[in-house]
């Protein structure tokens, strides 16, 4: 499967004091007035007074990253977010925590949070210009889980938090949450469309709208912010090999599996929004640009070819170690101890649409699609591979582990094969899942040719589940899929995460072009082998019904909804 990195340009906005410690002396509490509130604090605040934003001249648009923020103080806001099945509606819950004290819980109004990427029309902004006309309203969402930092030095050094919402059409269960002592910015990121003003001088004014006000207490005290629009070009202060090497690192992550994006959309400024990418997929939706370190804001343009993982930053911006395997194979008899063990599931195939061979496969109708396979747990999927010298496959083993996690067992898993082909270049796991077009009667009508996989922590698909890993490691394939000349690889699933391919090229996705139109179901399989350990194989397998039609050439694909979630 290509794994193709969508190239996005880093284009930082420059804000005079952008960092979120300035406002520590402001919102910090005294200790005697904490210990007298006894609830927990919720306040939207404004890192700045004022912000420059750019308007590029190669893609015009000015996205509204003004710094403002949401504090938490005297315990968290935490939200718990599920849904039964997709037969049943999406269900928001705070958790109230309060010191010692146990914590309670709290339904959000049913409807009011209809899937996982955030609370929806959380703040409105308002833009005036030079003249007091309003030129700019709109309502934004906001996602907890947000680029945040601390607003306090002594709140907690991490936040117990996931890094951005999820958006697979078929997540489960998501938690949200702001640290106590920190701050979480509420500009919505990739996910929210560009405004058009052109250069000059401008009021904003941000505010919280009074369902939420109402909801979680937070004072009616909007933010008003100065901003001047300047227009750009890509090429101005950075070289474009840098800005691109820095793209390379800023989005590196997100869309490791992913070919051609089924939702081409132009990327918002990678300042604040969304974190790693394991949250978004490497389906059809487009990344979320990782926020870039405040140091690197306060350095300005200068600073871009400088990003990368140092101390402190907490903001998404870097990239995850790579998982260190077994230093050797592992000796003694194989064993399955009675430990807890992965359970893999399917999700529904989504982003379906008909594609064609392009110029290496003309005159062919295909039918393109996203699939994932997760994990629901108790235990993280771990296979190690090993290669003798001279080999070309890799000897794969799942290893299991007790509740402490000493490694109590292994068993043989099939192999591992280096894809040398360019935009792979790594080692797949073989008979990880297998993908089918089924006919009306369930019968196999075509099989896709993809059956190795690189495993990758993609997408959040229910983070509420027993031993669930809000921070998974290996959410990219730099940290996943070695090196040719690896000698071992170690690939994770870890429990509540999943990992998204897109199959889209001619080999993967199926050929339909000799298939009558009519009724037919997309199979996701996990472990069909078996070869696996897990909990339930029960589970392995989900339909995604599909209506195809049209003339060769001139293809079409319907696709009814799966219970309530009517996502293609």
């Amino acid at each position: 499967m290509t794994r193709s990195h969508h190239a996005r340009l880093w284009r930082p906005a420059i804000a005079a004091g952008a960092a979120i410690a300035v406002t520590a002396g402001v919102v910090a509490a005294a200790p005697d007035a904490q210990k007298a509130q006894s609830k927990p604090k919720f306040s939207l605040i404004a890192a700045s007074t004022s912000v420059t934003l750019d308007s590029w001249k190669e893609e015009p648009g000015v996205y509204l990253d003004l710094g403002t923020y949401l504090t938490a103080e005297n315990g968290p806001l935490e939200l718990k977010v599920t849904r039964k099945s997709y037969k049943d509606p999406v269900v928001a819950t705070q958790i109230i925590r309060q010191g010692n004290k146990a914590p309670r819980s709290k339904t959000l109004p049913a409807g009011l949070v209809k899937d996982f990427s955030g609370l929806p029309g959380f703040v409105r902004i308002t833009v005036t210009d030079a003249a007091g006309k309003t030129v700019v309203t709109k309502d934004e969402a906001f996602c907890p889980n947000n680029a945040s930092g601390r607003v306090r030095p002594d709140a907690p050094a991490k936040s117990k938090y996931p890094q951005s919402c999820p958006t697979n059409p078929f997540t489960l269960g998501s938690v949200w949450g702001v640290e106590n002592g920190w701050a979480s910015n509420t500009y919505s990121g990739f996910y929210t469309a560009p405004v058009a003003l052109p250069a000059g001088k401008y009021t904003a004014k941000v505010s919280v709208a009074k369902r939420y006000r109402d909801l979680f207490g937070i004072a009616d005290k909007p933010q008003t912010i100065s901003v001047t629009v300047r227009e750009r070009s890509w090429e101005e202060g950075a070289s474009a090999s840098a800005a691109k090497e820095h793209a390379g690192h800023a989005a590196a992550g997100h869309s490791g599996h992913s070919g051609h994006s089924a939702r081409p959309k132009a990327p918002a400024a990678p300042t604040s929004g969304a974190g790693p990418s394991y949250n978004v997929g490497h389906g059809p939706y487009p990344p979320a640009p990782p926020a870039v370190p405040w140091a690197i804001k306060k350095a300005a343009l200068k600073a871009a070819s400088q990003a990368g993982d140092g101390a402190g930053r907490t903001d998404g911006s870097r990239k995850a170690p790579a998982l260190t395997p077994n230093a050797n194979r592992p000796t003694g008899k194989a064993s399955v101890p009675n430990v807890p063990k992965p359970d893999l599931r399917s999700l529904p195939a989504y982003g379906i649409q008909i594609s064609d061979g392009g110029d290496d496969v003309p005159g062919k109708d295909y039918l393109a699609f996203s699939a994932n396979v997760w994990n629901a747990g108790p235990a993280q999927l771990v296979v190690d591979g090993f290669r003798s010298p001279g080999k070309k496959l890799m000897d794969a083993y799942q290893y299991f582990y007790d509740a402490d996690g000493k490694q109590v067992g292994y068993a043989p898993t099939g192999t591992m094969e280096w894809d040398p082909r360019p935009g792979h270049e790594h080692w797949h796991f073989t008979d990880f899942a297998s993908y089918r077009l089924l006919k009306a009667d369930q019968k196999e009508a075509v099989r896709s040719g993809k059956e190795a996989f690189c495993l990758a922590n993609t997408d959040a698909v229910d983070y509420t589940v027993k031993n669930a890993n809000w921070h998974p490691e290996n959410t990219d394939l730099s940290t996943a899929c070695g090196q040719e000349n690896s000698i071992s690889v170690r690939e994770v699933l870890d429990v509540g995460s999943g990992d998204t391919y897109t199959q889209d090229l001619p080999g993967q996705s199926f050929d339909i072009t000799d298939l009558p139109n009519g009724t037919y179901y997309i199979q996701v399989l996990a472990n069909p082998e078996k070869r696996l350990q897990e909990t339930d194989l029960g589970n392995n397998s989900a339909l995604r019904k599909v209506v195809l039609g049209g003339k060769p050439g001139a293809r079409t694909v319907k696709v009814p909804a799966h219970d309530l979630v009517d996502a293609n």
